[in-house]
């Protein structure tokens, strides 16, 4: 068994105003591994994300990246790092290429043709696609050019936020295997939001479940089919029933 940490979280807690919404978490996202985050709405499962991609701050605790604190990462190496992928997978107004470009440009730097037709080719995309106008893509082909365009950097840990919530069912299958395929090949930390805990079971190594801001129990997936706590197993019965 792999017991390298990719991200690690102590004590963490966040609050906007008088609102708690992350509540003294504690716990860690196994290196190389596919984690899901389960729950129900409302539970903090995005805003843990934006913790660990940066974009917020803990008000308290820590949050450890790669056996570094997180307030080492300048901000944009922490990105490059950690990618997050959205349900909305929004797209600037163009080409699938100039999405592609976007990293780079941010960074001050460029991306060739041939390495993102190689980009669209590793998520499953024909590179005759690379011109094509975003605005003509389906939503499943936009997932994928989002999940691409977070690969531009080459990150360790990738965070993908119910990419398959909105998607058909072929769709939602071709973004599970390449979630399986990213991990597989590319030896990526994967930590994915999801609503279905049937995917949850077959895809991921481990899950977290969360409820009202607190990690309520963790451990291989196989624990959302004999849960030990009473909340989870409540949740669960109401998803399968």
């Amino acid at each position: 068994m792999n017991n390298e940490q990719a991200i690690e979280l102590k004590n963490v807690s966040y609050a906007d105003g008088p609102l708690k919404i992350i509540k003294n978490v504690t716990g860690s996202f196994r290196k190389g591994k596919i984690t899901s985050l389960v729950g129900p709405s409302g539970a903090g499962k995005t805003t843990l994300f934006r913790l660990c991609n940066g974009i917020i701050s803990p008000t308290h605790g820590r949050i450890i990246i790669q056996a570094k604190p997180i307030q080492v990462y300048e901000p944009t190496d922490l990105r490059r790092n950690v990618g997050l992928a959205l349900q909305s997978a929004t797209m600037i107004a163009g080409t699938v290429y100039k999405n592609l470009q976007l990293p780079r440009i941010l960074a001050g730097d460029a991306l060739p043709e041939d390495e993102a037709a190689d980009l669209l080719a590793a998520v499953g995309l024909d590179k005759d696609l690379l011109m094509r106008h975003v605005g003509d893509l389906s939503g499943g082909q936009k997932q994928k050019v989002s999940i691409a365009r977070t690969l531009v950097n080459r990150p360790e840990i990738l965070l993908l936020d119910e990419i398959t919530s909105s998607l058909d069912r072929i769709s939602t299958h071709d973004i599970e295997n390449l979630i399986e395929k990213i991990n597989r090949e590319y030896n990526v930390t994967i930590i994915w939001i999801t609503h279905n805990l049937n995917q949850a079971i077959q895809i991921s190594d481990d899950t977290w479940v969360m409820m009202n801001g607190q990690l309520i129990e963790s451990g291989p997936s196989s624990l959302l089919t004999n849960p030990k706590n009473v909340q989870v197993k409540q949740f669960v019965k109401g998803d399968f029933a």
